[in-house]
């Protein structure tokens, strides 16, 4: 069989929403495209299983970098399956077999590697791996619109330019195009790499000069609801290996977050505005599990990045949601959708697994997902308690004790689960025994994670430059291993009270 696309991924690929491949191999499929995939390919012989594609190879190492996925924070070696910045090394197996094939980059890490970025595990900066992996293009964020277009261009014998959404080298700088910092520059000032981070958008054209060539990038395109509901809806048989059982009967809401955290990069992927899908759709995919085989009666989960932002869509401005004080906090489309959910014939519990924005979360919402909707514990990341350091994170939307208190007053037989992390700039010592003193009086305060530096945060400009991008301030930050493996462990370690 001669496929006219060939994905070739470093995640595992099962035909599931929740799988980033299998989303565009299905819209690919549904656009009248012959797909062929290559899984987790170990070699430069496996890249050759399918033959040359007609139209193109499209690469991507996953649903997260391959370097965060392959390593812990302290570097030591967690997943030998992919190897070190897989985007490149697979570009490479296919030019050596297959020479002048097209390659379209796509994914987180193509996504976050799109400009000049520091590469913790390098501890330098490296341009865009446009120019390190020789891809002809790439699309960034979700890529469904993208793929299409890209693919139908290549039929065509149509240039690849100016399609939104993506990524390409060239020689001139287009009118109209916001110019970043040069490579060259932010390599030799660490102010203008915090210039260059508050330039980040996925809302206009931008470039980047290096050498003598420029990365351009198109802003994103528009999507919408009706976008998702056709996305989403899609015929997945939703079988999964072993290890993801638990989640193949998970259901997507929305996409996008409004929370903005400095350490998270779902701004430049997703976007910061939130799209939610109809809750028609939602509710005929429920009403489809309902009739697969192997489903039990258990929606595994029901969310988005943040389960209760559903329904919080506004795109009046392109300032911040989650600042604005008109924006309807009281759940009450989210609240709907849950009730109608659970009254599906078939369905026995909708569950909430997906984590929640406390600061979020009306008294009216949490009683209903306490009641009806909690798996096992409710999932919250409170991150910090130190004013210092939540400022720096961009955490600083709520206050977490009263927030305690209204739970403990509804929550009935439920609790909760709490995320912290240590080690981020700006956190001494001194602040993680503060988080300590306060984690001994909380149930299931175990996860505890130390922070990693990934390509294009807010939060990776801070580790690197040692300042603080909006003021230029400097700032204090952990550096070494042993100084963030002890902050974990007074956290960790601190003795639990009641």
């Amino acid at each position: 069989m001669e496929y006219e696309i060939i994905l070739i991924t470093g995640d595992a690929f099962f035909d599931h929403p929740l799988c980033g491949t299998a989303m565009i191999k299905k819209w690919l499929e549904k656009n009248g495209f012959l797909v062929g995939v290559i899984e987790k390919p170990q070699n430069d012989n496996d890249v050759k299983k399918l033959g040359r594609p007609k139209l193109f190879f499209g690469v991507s190492s996953g649903s997260i970098d391959s370097m965060l996925r392959k390593y812990t924070p302290m570097k030591k070696l967690r997943d030998s399956t992919i190897p070190d910045r897989a985007d490149i090394v697979y570009s490479n197996w296919i030019r050596k077999n297959f020479g002048d094939s097209i390659i379209v980059l796509g994914g987180t890490e193509a996504t976050l590697r799109r400009f000049t970025h520091y590469d913790y595990w390098q501890n330098g900066l490296r341009k865009s791996i446009l120019l390190d992996s020789k891809a002809e293009i790439l699309v960034y964020g979700n890529g469904e619109k993208q793929v299409v277009e890209i693919a139908k261009r290549i039929k065509g014998n149509k240039p690849l330019v100016a399609i939104d959404g993506t990524c390409v080298i060239s020689k001139e700088l287009p009118k109209g195009f916001i110019e970043l910092p040069s490579h060259e520059e932010v390599s030799e000032s660490k102010e203008k790499f915090c210039d260059m981070q508050l330039m980040f958008t996925n809302r206009k054209n931008i470039a980047q000069k290096t050498g003598d060539r420029y990365v351009l990038q198109y802003k994103s395109p528009e999507y919408n609801s009706s976008d998702l509901d056709e996305y989403y809806e899609l015929p997945f048989t939703r079988n999964v290996p072993r290890e993801l059982r638990g989640f193949e009967f998970s259901v997507v809401t929305h996409r996008g977050c409004i929370g903005n955290c400095n350490f998270c990069t779902l701004k430049l992927t997703q976007g910061d505005k939130i799209i939610s899908r109809s809750e028609e759709s939602i509710l005929r995919e429920i009403k489809g599990i309902t009739k697969l085989e192997h489903f039990k009666g258990n929606i595994d989960d029901l969310g988005g990045p943040s389960a209760n932002m559903y329904g919080m869509d506004c795109s009046k401005c392109e300032n911040s949601c989650i600042d604005c004080t008109q924006l309807d906090r009281a759940n009450k489309k989210l609240l709907e959708l849950l009730r109608q959910a659970r009254q599906i014939g078939g369905v026995e519990n909708v569950f909430v697994r997906s984590g929640i924005r406390y600061d979020l979360a009306a008294d009216e919402y949490l009683c209903e997902i306490a009641k009806h909707h909690v798996y096992d514990t409710l999932r919250i990341a409170p991150e910090h308690v130190s004013a210092d350091v939540l400022k720096l994170m961009n955490k600083n939307k709520g206050d977490l004790k009263k927030f305690l208190e209204r739970f403990e007053k509804i929550k009935g037989s439920k609790e909760l689960s709490f995320y912290f992390l240590v080690g981020h700039p700006g956190s001494t010592l001194a602040h993680s025994k503060e988080l300590a003193e306060f984690v001994k009086h909380l149930k299931n305060a175990e996860s505890v994670q130390v922070f990693t530096p990934t390509p294009m945060s807010l939060s990776t400009c801070m580790y690197y430059t040692g300042l603080n991008p909006f003021t230029k301030e400097k700032i204090y930050v952990p550096y070494t291993y042993n100084e963030r493996k002890e902050q974990k462990r007074v956290v960790m370690n601190s003795p639990k009270k009641g």
